[in-house]
């Protein structure tokens, strides 16, 4: 009897300590064993796990009243119950229960539509270490903070220094009457130095003159960018809106989405989370880039290294097409797959400017005629040779300050500024002509 006592007081205490706090919601929560792990590890004994035929039925319960979120589970698999999912997305937001979306291999449009519904996060699957508990935090932080009322009523008044928004407001307003100048770069290799060059390009283009300018950068890399890290920017709730929403967008959402880096360079930053690649179609990345043309004189985009669907929309509509390499093997292989898929598709593969990164010193002429026997094998020209920055590159990007405000005279600064400057130049003999 004393045992049977043991057992049932222990019962007893379960509900009271851990009540359900999270559940997570799936067609087969054993498809997701990475998630079983995390949900335990983050809340211990204080979840539940749901089908989907049965989430509905349960938001009616008394239990779910102290749910803090649901974490539904879907992969491409579930798509064709894609009705049900939406319909539980909208029961849970309506009880104001947060929802995290956990996506294996599910398409594009039926994330999309997920996400427009009110999906407060999403985590891709297999879940990236600790990207749960990030996303967790994160859901958990606006509860307290009636913040987005405030920034409107502040906006008068002068914003602190330190206010990580205080560039949320661009000092302009957006009214379509430019042309701007769009510079892709795009890295052949990994770690070649293409988010160092872009963001440190359209830093040395809104900085080039005494009427600088006006300069965007847009970090297209949805999954790895690192422009909001090298200019130590914030990554905004509303980049990720405008992406999911791009229907609905226009050149004034597109500016209240950026930051400023030094009241200068206006910053779309990659989102918070990892998103598909292909979230966005050609005709979104064709209508963001229309926007930022036609607010800005210079339009610098960082590019992912992955080639997809929307690669296309960016070329053709680039002036100048920038791909970073270095001297090495693979490199010249991704050269060579490159020119050859633009040239198979009838792509204007006469936009790649080549740049040449970590470019061999004027002494050292081995290296020298290596990179003259590299470009004729490769039946290439590099329009621009970057010398090597050395360890203030790294230190730059870690401190999230361009190399012109933390190594002024360092060798790849003044190499990007040259660039940068007969750019501006080049862009200003055209528009005379025009004239």
């Amino acid at each position: 009897m004393e045992g049977h006592e043991a057992m049932t007081s222990v019962a007893n205490l379960q509900p009271d300590p851990a009540p359900l706090l999270a559940c997570t919601i799936s067609r087969d929560v054993q498809n997701f064993d990475l998630l079983i792990d995390e949900m335990e590890l983050e809340l211990g004994e204080a979840w539940g796990d749901l089908g989907f035929e049965d989430a509905l039925v349960f938001f009616g319960q008394p239990d779910a009243a102290g749910l803090e979120f649901v974490a539904i589970a879907v992969n491409g698999a579930d798509e064709a119950d894609l009705a049900t999912i939406t319909d539980i997305i909208r029961a849970a937001k309506e009880r104001s229960i947060k929802v995290i979306l956990i996506a294996d291999q599910v398409s594009p449009i039926a994330l999309h539509q997920m996400l427009r519904l009110g999906a407060d996060d999403f985590v891709p699957y297999p879940l990236p270490e600790g990207a749960l508990h990030e996303s967790i935090e994160r859901i958990r932080k606006p509860a307290p903070a009636p913040e987005p009322a405030p920034v409107a009523a502040a906006a008068a008044a002068p914003a602190p220094a330190a206010d990580p928004d205080a560039g949320t407001h661009p000092a302009f307003k957006a009214k379509g009457d430019r042309d701007g100048v769009v510079l892709p770069v795009h890295g052949l290799a990994g770690g070649c130095g293409a988010s160092t060059f872009a963001t440190n390009l359209a830093w040395e283009l809104a900085t080039v003159d005494k009427t600088p300018p006006r300069v965007c950068l847009i970090d297209f890399d949805f999954q790895y960018g690192s422009a909001a890290t090298y200019l130590d920017l914030p990554r905004k709730e509303a980049v990720f809106e405008i992406l999911t929403d791009t229907a609905h967008a226009d050149s004034d959402t597109l500016l209240q989405a950026m930051l400023t880096f030094n009241d200068r360079l206006h910053v779309l930053t990659a989102p918070s989370d990892m998103l598909p690649l292909d979230i966005l179609g050609p005709e979104e990345i064709g209508k963001i880039i229309d926007m930022a043309r036609a607010n800005f004189d210079f339009v610098v985009i960082d590019m992912p290294k992955t080639i997809v669907a929307w690669t296309e929309t960016v070329l053709n509509r680039a002036h100048l097409y920038f791909a970073p390499l270095e001297l090495d093997l693979r490199s010249a292989q991704n050269v060579l797959r490159l020119v050859r898929a633009l040239k198979a598709e009838g792509l204007p593969h006469e936009k790649l400017r080549f740049v040449l990164n970590r470019a061999p010193k004027f002494t050292d002429l081995s290296a020298k005629s290596r990179v003259k026997r590299m470009a004729e094998s490769l039946d290439i020209s590099f329009e621009v040779q970057l010398p090597d920055g050395g360890a203030q590159v790294t230190q730059a990007n870690d401190h999230g300050l361009p190399l012109s405000e933390n190594a002024g005279k360092n060798p790849l600064r003044r190499e990007i500024q040259k660039l940068a400057k007969s750019l501006f130049d080049l862009n200003k003999a055209v528009e005379a002509g025009r004239a």
